[in-house]
């Protein structure tokens, strides 16, 4: 059965000489997994640059429920990024994105509302209007919407971190700046110290990290602490 949608790629392996193994997070059919057969050779038909990590592309895939592995039928963008690919901030907020997403999602995980807000926040980070200091923050506080672990309170969040009360004294402005963004999110434009910001992400991905129950450790971050220092 052939099936048109959106997607959005996480991740490639290479498979064989010239083919490549691609999931993607579709808004029909969830994560899947797509097998793309000579794109890696020199007369291939689509290329490469159409399955880096967080490309959104207009699909027609084959769906057969019992298979593992599907493939693409038809492909092509569904938005050219003008600034992303181009942009240092911009380009590690996108890997740390997809690193979020491959960690939060499973295989046939379906919800077409987190793919529309997905699709949403890259528009915004691909913009001029995007606060690229407080998107990170943002984007995983929405993000907890869709997985089902969001914090209703700062104070609850600081709670479920098992942190005491003196430790919580020491982070009133973490603290404040996390009221505020679960109030506002993407709307938050206020000046917030680097180092605040950054103490508050490496909160939410121990968060993330408890609710996902996994220790793998975040190979953006490097990158993603020194944006959030600037």
């Amino acid at each position: 059965m052939l099936v048109k949608t959106q997607g959005l790629v996480l991740s490639y392996i290479r498979f064989k000489d010239t083919s490549i193994i691609v999931k993607i997070f579709t808004r029909e059919l969830g994560l899947k997994s797509y097998i793309v057969n000579g794109v890696r050779s020199s007369t291939a038909k689509s290329k490469m640059a159409m399955y880096q990590p967080m490309t959104l592309l207009d699909l027609v895939v084959y769906f057969k429920e019992s298979s593992a592995i599907n493939r693409i039928n038809e492909v092509k963008l569904l938005h050219a990024y003008q600034r992303v690919p181009f942009d240092f901030k911009r380009s590690g907020i996108a890997m740390f994105m997809a690193e979020v997403l491959s960690k939060s999602i499973y295989e046939d995980y379906q919800n077409e509302s987190f793919f529309d807000f997905l699709h949403e926040s890259l528009l915004l980070v691909d913009s001029t209007q995007v606060q690229l200091a407080h998107f990170p923050i943002a984007f995983l506080l929405e993000s907890s919407k869709y997985l089902g672990f969001a914090p209703e309170t700062s104070e609850a969040f600081f709670e479920e971190l098992n942190l005491d009360w003196a430790s919580i004294r020491d982070f009133q402005l973490e603290a404040a700046y996390l009221a505020n963004m679960l109030d506002q999110a993407f709307d938050f434009g206020e000046q917030v110290p680097g180092m605040a910001r950054r103490n508050l992400l490496d909160m939410l991905l121990s968060f993330y990290t408890r609710h996902l129950e996994q220790e793998k450790e975040w190979k953006s971050i490097k990158i993603l602490r020194q944006i959030m220092l600037e």
